[in-house]
């Protein structure tokens, strides 16, 4: 069997944005059947929550509509620049601190905002909920939905997956 298609989303803290995306796009490839076809995991650009399960806010938004958030936060490195095929981020932000990781500008191509595969929703960022309400956590899981869709089509064109 073919090595898996090795997906990683990013955010800041690793504990809203990026597990929800994780989680979101592991239950889409399960209902496709590929699941051992897609390598999913997420990371933050900052180290603070290392170790923690996502917010308890996104955890319940998104156990509302059928998704496990159960990845514990970690600090993206620059081996996840080289081991992943395609690296999602979520704003300008992100973007700009996850090239911080790339020193040689090696692996420019594969890092690429999440919202170019949006699809439904247009706009350029998935914005941060945490200092938010409610509303704002249902909001990113709509733009995560809508998005991973659309990185499923991208992951089935650029690796063969049927």
């Amino acid at each position: 069997m073919a090595e898996p298609f090795r997906l990683l989303f990013v955010c800041l803290g690793n504990i809203c944005r990026s597990p929800a995306a994780e989680g979101v796009m592991r239950a889409l490839i399960e209902v496709e059947g590929l699941a051992e076809r897609v390598a999913i995991r997420s990371a933050g650009t900052g180290g603070w929550h290392t170790g923690k399960l996502p917010d308890q806010r996104m955890r319940s938004a998104a156990q509302n509509r059928g998704y496990d958030l159960s990845s514990r936060a970690r600090q993206i490195s620059e081996n996840d620049l080289r081991d992943y095929d395609l690296v999602l981020v979520m704003d300008q932000q992100n973007l700009r601190e996850t090239r911080s990781f790339d020193r040689e500008s090696r692996f420019a191509p594969k890092i690429r905002l999440f919202c170019e595969f949006c699809t439904d929703h247009e706009v350029n960022e998935v914005p941060d909920p945490y200092y938010g309400g409610e509303q704002g956590f249902e909001h990113v899981l709509d733009l995560l939905e809508d998005g991973c869709r659309g990185v499923l089509q991208h992951i089935r064109q650029q690796s063969g997956l049927v």
